[in-house]
C-alpha cells in the first residue's frame, strides 16, 4: 500500500491573502490539488491532508479527492504528520510532502518510494547555489546521511552548505507512528519538525536514505506571489512542451497555458494567447484560433473556435465558433 500525507495546513503569511496558501492556482488548478494528482500519477493508494488555516475552504476544494485530518493548532511539520492517525498502524510506505510545491514529479515521488526498498526513511535533497532558508542537508565523512538542520537552527558552518532539504519524505509506515512520538519541541521555534525523524531512526540503528533530485524546479516551494509565478512558468513550459511532443501545434508556448486535467487530441493547433482549464478537451484536428479562454469544455473534432470565452459547454464535431463569442454554462 502506498500512502501519502500532504501538509497544508499553513496560512502562507507572504502571501497576503485570506485564500489558504495551498489553494492559491497554477494552470488554473489549485497547488493542493496538483499535488494529490501526482500523487496519484506516482500510484499512490490512500492520501490524507493535514489542513489547518482555512480548512473548511481546502477540504471544500479537494472533497472527493482524499481524506482530512485537522491540525490546530499548527506545532510544525512532525506535528502535522501527528495528526494524521487513521494511517496509524497500517503497513505500506507512506510519503510526507508539501502542499505548495506543484513542480514535483511524479517520477521524483516514485524514486522516494523505491528507496524504502532497503531502508525505513528516505529524504529528498537538492543542490542549489544560492541555498536560502531551506534546511542543510548534513552529512557524515563517508557521505551518508547524518542530519537536517533547520535554517533559523543552523550554526554558520552549516549555513554554507549547498544541499538541502527539498522537504519530501518517505517512510515504512509503522516505523514512522513507532516513533513519532519521539519528537520534541527542542528548538528556537518550539515547534515540532518531522526532520527530527533522521536522527530518530538513525538513534535506533535504522537506515535513512538520501535522493538527490537533479532538478532544483521541480522541488520549488511557493511562498510568495513571485514564487507563484514562477511555479506556473515552470508547470506551463512543461505542460505544453509535453503536449507538443505528442503531435499539438502550440503557435506561441509562452502565451498558452494547459491545465493539467484537459485532454487534446491528434494534428490540434492552439494558437497564441490560448487558456485551456479545467476538464477542457479537445477532439482531433481541431484549431483553437488566438486569445480562446475555454474552460470545463468539451470540442469536438474538426471544430475552429476563433477568439470567444466558452465555460461548461459542448461542442458538436465540425463547430465554427465565430469570433468574440461568449458562452457559458448550460
Amino acid at each position: 500500500m502506498k500512502n501519502a500525507i500532504v501538509l497544508a495546513a499553513g496560512k502562507g503569511t507572504r502571501m497576503h491573502s485570506d485564500v489558504p496558501k495551498v489553494l492559491h492556482k497554477v494552470c488554473g488548478m489549485p497547488m493542493a490539488e496538483v499535488i494529490v494528482k501526482v500523487l496519484k500519477q506516482a500510484g499512490t493508494d490512500r492520501i490524507v491532508a493535514v489542513t489547518g488555516f482555512g480548512h473548511a475552504l481546502v477540504e471544500e476544494a479537494l472533497a472527493g479527492q482524499c481524506e482530512f485530518a485537522l491540525q490546530e493548532p499548527q506545532l510544525g511539520t512532525g506535528h502535522a504528520v501527528m495528526q494524521a492517525r487513521q494511517l496509524a498502524g497500517e503497513d505500506g510506505l507512506t510519503l510526507v510532502v508539501n502542499g505548495d510545491a506543484p513542480c514535483l514529479k511524479p517520477e521524483t515521488l516514485n524514486r522516494l518510494y523505491d528507496a524504502l526498498g532497503d531502508a525505513d526513511m528516505a529524504v529528498l535533497t537538492v543542490s542549489l547555489e544560492q541555498p536560502g532558508a531551506y534546511g542543510r542537508i548534513v552529512r557524515r565523512t563517508d557521505g551518508s546521511l547524518e542530519k537536517i538542520v533547520e535554517f533559523k537552527d543552523c550554526t554558520e558552518e552549516e549555513k554554507a552548505i549547498r544541499e538541502v532539504n527539498a522537504g519530501f519524505y518517505a517512510f515504512r509506515n509503522r516505523t514512522l507512528f513507532d516513533h513519532l512520538g519521539e519528537l520534541t519541541d527542542n528548538n528556537a521555534q518550539k515547534e515540532y519538525y518531522i526532520t527530527d525523524m533522521v536522527q530518530i531512526l538513525l538513534g535506533h540503528g535504522l537506515r535513512v536514505a538520501a535522493v538527490e533530485s537533479d532538478d532544483p524546479d521541480e522541488v520549488r516551494g511557493v511562498n510568495d506571489n513571485a514564487e507563484l509565478a514562477k511555479a506556473e512558468k515552470i508547470l506551463q513550459r512543461r505542460i505544453n512542451t509535453a503536449w507538443m511532443k505528442k503531435g499539438v501545434t502550440i503557435t506561441d508556448p509562452e502565451t498558452a497555458y494547459i491545465g493539467p486535467d484537459v485532454i487534446i487530441g491528434k494534428d490540434v493547433t492552439i494558437g497564441p494567447g490560448v487558456t485551456l482549464y479545467g476538464k477542457t478537451s479537445v477532439g482531433d484536428r481541431t484549431v483553437i484560433m488566438p486569445g480562446c479562454q475555454l474552460t470545463d469544455t468539451a470540442v469536438g473534432a474538426d471544430c475552429t473556435v476563433n477568439t470567444s470565452v466558452i465555460c461548461g459547454r459542448t461542442l458538436a464535431d465540425k463547430t465554427i465558433i465565430q469570433p468574440y463569442t461568449y458562452l457559458r454554462n448550460q
